[in-house]
């Protein structure tokens, strides 16, 4: 009987453990990627404040131009400098720039091919 209720307790406190360590990998982990996406956003926009016109799609494209330009300025660069939340700042910067004047030209010359016609 004691060796049971000794197991009992033991199966019970793995379970305890087990969900603690879930839970706070999901809190951390989506924190974690708010935060990425966040840095990635403000990367973003602060490129489509400095390219002319604007990125389409509003905070969903800055957010998207921090995490293609980040990825695009690292392969072009490297990664160095610092980091914040994952997201590398100068060479995601040049990165977003890089994007978001590639898709300011291509935006261009599609109303200026419509407005011909």
């Amino acid at each position: 009987m004691p060796l049971t209720l000794v197991g009992l307790v033991l199966v019970g406190l793995l379970v305890l453990a087990l969900l603690v360590s879930v839970s706070f990998w999901l809190t951390f982990g989506l924190i974690g990627l708010a935060l990425h996406l966040l840095m990635a956003g403000l990367i973003g926009w602060l490129a489509d404040l400095v390219v002319p016109g604007s990125l389409p799609w509003g905070w969903f494209g800055a957010i998207l131009a921090g995490l293609v330009g980040s990825w695009i300025g690292v392969r072009l660069i490297g990664q160095f400098g610092p980091a914040l939340f994952g997201v590398p700042i100068i060479p995601g910067f040049v990165g977003a720039l890089i994007l978001a004047f590639a898709l300011s030209l291509i935006a261009r010359r599609g109303r200026g091919s419509l407005g011909s016609v």
